[in-house]
């Protein structure tokens, strides 16, 4: 029916109310007051549970909680690391060029890169409604318009009556725009699952004004609504944001329910400690996916680039190196639980690094033969970056991605091999694996050519053993304190 003739039927309505008799006009003013009773009845219950998931759902949470200990999270390698780096003398190698150096095709036509100064925006990608919010996301700025609905208040006791009622606050919001602006962000910047929890928090952060508690609950419903596992945990004082991972995170405290690990994650870097809390065993209906822990090449860059120059030797002549990087990604990385050492081989690099810096090395090994190549690349690692250990330089166990490695003014054992691995990878496209030693890590390269030394066999194939840790050595050489150990290898 269109609007024209809804007024006509309206009027025709009253114009028969004037001209009825007083009762019969009482009997349908009743009659309207009764429709209109029904469909505010009927807006309010539609606006109460706009999906049928929140009423079952909210029932649920003010029933099913009991209390559980949250186990502390465990240690990769509980082996103390080398305090300092050894020293090997200095022996080139002294082989003829066998042939030329195999080094694959790299990037040329790479436009230049611009240092940006102020922080990128990005587009709004949907029509906005609500109010309008900025966040910072790694150097972007995104806009976001939300439902102040969304900025609810938890009450000081907190329970599991609370905390039902609290998602039903939320079930009730206009929530369905603010997931669609996600979601379009999401495949804007090509974020990965840890990357887009991270932005839900930002965004929940903002929203309730830095309060944790509701910080930790709004971005539990905004990722639950995204079709995510996450829950929740809580005590007498906070509330807990609990998410599964398909990989391992270590030094993170977890309990297990259903057959999946939950970790008590934070985004800032700091470890969660709740001891003993109130969680649920069950899943919001719909929620399938768990969190894929693996970084991608492009996540979180923000074209805010900086320089650092590197310098290093190698066969009697001097080195120098410009690193480009990107401080909006850095800082994403820097926001990552600690993974298992594959997660970290096997970890892309943002072009605006990889590219200047394969680009500059791959000049500089023209003619050489492929040890020498290899030797040259432990070289740089060896010696273009101080040593310290993690807890030296940051207090506590800290695994780097590439990226990172080349940023920081220290790095430890397990962050030049992942490095190296993947210059030689990259640039020669040779094989290579990790090595894990107890308390120290190392690589093996996969050589095409006769080289004598140390190697390890890994599926069927000869991995000779290259430590970018042990100072002047080269491939074949391995440090003194680790020359009986059976290395476990890290395949990526």
């Amino acid at each position: 029916m269109n609007k024209k003739s809804c007024i006509v039927k309206w009027v025709a309505l009253i114009l028969l109310v004037i001209g009825m008799p007083s009762s019969a006009s009482d009997d349908f003013q009743q009659w309207l007051q009764q429709q209109a009773a029904g469909m505010q009845a009927q807006k309010k219950a539609f606006q109460e549970y706009k999906d049928q998931r929140d009423r079952e759902f909210t029932a649920f949470l003010k029933a099913q909680w009991k209390a559980i200990d949250i186990l502390k999270g465990e240690i990769r390698d509980k082996h103390p690391k080398p305090d300092v780096m050894p020293v090997a003398p200095e022996r080139p190698v002294t082989q003829q060029p066998v042939k030329p150096p195999r080094l694959p095709p790299v990037a040329i036509n790479v436009p230049e890169q611009v240092v940006t100064k102020e922080p990128v925006v990005s587009p709004v990608v949907v029509p906005p409604v609500g109010k309008l919010l900025v966040i910072d996301f790694y150097g972007r700025l995104l806009r976001f318009y939300y439902d102040p609905r969304l900025q609810q208040r938890l009450n000081f006791n907190i329970n599991k009556d609370t905390i039902s009622n609290y998602w039903s606050a939320l079930s009730q919001t206009d929530y369905e725009d603010l997931l669609k602006q996600l979601s379009a962000q999401n495949s804007s910047l090509e974020l990965n699952d840890w990357a887009y929890a991270s932005l839900v928090n930002k965004l929940a952060v903002k929203i309730n004004n830095y309060r944790s508690n509701e910080t930790a609950l709004l971005s539990w419903f905004l990722l639950a609504k995204s079709g995510y596992r996450a829950r929740i945990a809580y005590n007498d004082r906070s509330v807990y944001l609990l998410i599964p991972a398909k990989q391992e995170l270590f030094d993170i405290s977890y309990f297990t329910l259903s057959g999946n690990r939950y970790y008590a994650i934070d985004f800032d870097g700091k470890k969660q400690k709740p001891g003993r809390v109130f969680t649920y065993d069950g899943e919001y209906p719909g929620t399938v996916k768990l969190f894929d822990m693996q970084v991608s090449p492009v996540v979180a860059s923000s074209e805010q680039t900086e320089h650092r120059q590197l310098s290093f030797d190698f066969e009697g002549r001097q080195y120098k190196v410009d690193v480009t990087y990107d401080r909006g990604r850095l800082a994403f990385l820097g926001t990552y639980p600690q993974l298992n050492l594959n997660m970290y081989f096997s970890s892309g690099v943002d072009r605006v690094t990889a590219t200047p810096l394969q680009q500059q090395l791959a000049s500089y090994m023209q003619g050489m033969s492929e040890q020498q190549a290899v030797n040259f690349l432990l070289r740089f690692v060896q010696k273009s970056f101080r040593y310290e250990t993690d807890d030296e330089q940051f207090g506590e166990e800290n695994y780097l991605f590439p990226e990172e490695t080349l940023f920081y003014p220290y790095s430890d054992c397990e962050d030049r091999a992942v490095l190296f691995a993947w210059l030689v990878h990259s640039l020669l496209q040779l094989d290579v694996v990790g090595l894990d030693y107890p308390g120290h890590v190392a690589a093996a390269v996969n050589f095409n050519e006769k080289v004598t030394g140390a190697s390890v066999n890994f599926q069927g194939k000869s991995y000779v053993i290259t430590d970018p840790t042990y100072v002047n050595a080269n491939a074949g050489m391995v440090m003194p304190d680790y020359r009986q150990d059976q290395p476990r290898v890290i395949s990526f």
